[in-house]
């Protein structure tokens, strides 16, 4: 029972610490994506007097991800719920994942109420910001301000997928550029042959209007008095944005769920297992339930490697000697590196030295859980010995004045008396006080032999 509270016990402080760990790391982790791309100078006001006018400013100062997409989405619903004038997106964006992307062109083109791009000093729309970008009614850009390069990529890819992909956003490229009356030629430069165009390039080669704050695109759009609402992430876009921008993290969640599950079999509590079911679940949101569906492919070595893992980890439930789940532990590593290196991007790489840094520290947790599993597995290897079997083997000392060959006397073990005879008549009569030890018991008869090792002294100072 002692070693279940233990158990218990150090469940419930793992999965504090976990909840504890997503609470404080989340909030940082965004803040610090927010202000490496933040610009410097964020207006917000709200309406001139006689004014119905209602601007929209999403900040898009991440990465294109899930958490990023779900606020495009949901800033331009509000604005269509709140018949706004107009959505700008205030972009400094390094790029992201298609898919993604994909979303939020999505949402541009379903809304019914315009939408603009500004692009400030020192910012850019790269990669897949550029297409996003591309895809709204104008696009601002100051002095200082950089758009593309566009052309996507998949880490690790086959030619074939690549050539796939970038086919694909060339021709996208094209047609929202077509549709919006803009240089196809230059637009078509970025996706085909990863060309980037400064702000000035931009608005000389008709792909965007010139710009130097936020202030002067509401001017020059005829919104200088108009209320602005800004939009950026909210907390649940926060998570999406940390889980979605890092494949090799949500590869670790999920080795540490199906770890976390693993141990919960060595002993009585659920604590662990929900834990475990939580981290599954957070990982495979983060991987958008197996990312990219347009490369299956490219993901069965990974998931092939995670399924190894898995069935190993859970093989240590049987053996319990920590070395199934620590080899576990190392091959869904190594299908996080390769799974990590399988998902299409438009820029924003997704690994790194922090990449390489996480999948190391996964081997060392690993090794710590897989000497934790060796330690709860000897525990539960000990055969319980209770009754009849649990007095074999026990210590005892001749109570009566004698045992000898021909008769019965009594002895005590752990300071209860027994009816005890020889079970070795060789070894001639014993007397009060000898130790002794049991080899047998028939019903409440101990059959006593004298200790192999140590001599009578000893025993008394151990019994």
């Amino acid at each position: 029972m002692k070693f279940q509270r233990v158990s218990l016990h150090f469940a419930l402080r793992i999965a504090v610490l976990f909840v504890a760990l997503i609470l404080f790391v989340v909030p940082i982790y965004s803040s610090f994506t927010q202000q490496r791309y933040a610009p410097s100078i964020v207006i917000s006001s709200t309406a001139s007097s006689g004014s119905t006018k209602q601007v929209y400013v999403i900040q898009l100062y991440e990465e294109i991800d899930q958490g990023s997409a779900a606020m495009i989405t949901r800033g331009i619903d509000d604005a269509n719920s709140a018949n706004a004038t107009a959505v700008i997106i205030d972009m400094n964006t390094p790029g992201g994942i298609l898919e993604d992307m994909l979303t939020m062109i999505g949402a541009i083109n379903s809304s019914k109420v315009p939408v603009y791009t500004f692009v400030g000093n020192s910012s850019s729309a790269a990669s897949a910001g550029s297409y996003v970008a591309m895809d709204t009614n104008q696009i601002f850009m100051s002095d200082t301000s950089v758009i593309g390069p566009s052309t996507p990529y998949i880490i690790g890819g086959t030619t074939l997928e690549e050539d796939h992909v970038a086919n694909y956003t060339l021709a996208l490229m094209v047609d929202m550029a077509q549709v919006h009356g803009r240089n196809v030629t230059a637009a078509a430069e970025m996706a085909a042959n990863n060309t980037a165009y400064t702000g000035i390039q931009a608005i000389n080669y008709h792909l965007a209007n010139y710009s130097g704050s936020l202030s002067s695109t509401l001017s020059q759009l005829g919104l200088s008095g108009a209320g602005v609402t800004t939009i950026s992430e909210n907390p649940s876009e926060q998570v999406l944005t940390f889980l979605s921008g890092n494949s090799t993290l949500d590869g670790i969640l999920l080795i540490l769920g199906i770890v976390a599950i693993a141990i919960d079999f060595f002993h009585p509590t659920i604590v662990l297992s929900i834990a475990g079911a939580v981290l599954i679940i957070l990982a495979l949101i983060g991987e958008e339930a197996i990312e990219g569906p347009s490369n299956y492919q490219g993901l069965l070595i990974p998931i092939l490697l995670y399924i190894v893992a898995a069935t190993l980890i859970i093989l240590e439930i049987k053996t319990g000697h920590g070395f199934m789940l620590f080899a576990g532990v190392v091959f869904g590593a190594i299908g996080t590196y390769l799974f990590a290196y399988q998902v299409e991007y438009v820029g924003a790489t997704p690994t790194g030295t922090f990449e390489y840094l996480e999948i190391g520290l996964l081997v060392f947790a690993g090794g710590l859980l897989a000497l934790y599993s060796r330690y709860i597995g000897k525990t539960i290897r000990k055969k319980p010995v209770t009754g009849e079997e649990s007095l074999i083997g026990a210590k005892g000392i001749v109570y009566s004045d004698s045992i000898g060959p021909d008769g019965a006397g009594e002895i005590t073990v752990n300071g209860v008396v027994w009816r005890a005879k020889l079970a070795n008549v060789s070894i001639g009569t014993l007397k009060k006080g000898d130790s002794v030890i049991v080899t047998k018991v028939e019903g409440l008869t101990l059959f006593i032999d004298r200790p192999v090792v140590a001599s009578s002294q000893e025993w008394r100072k151990v019994v």
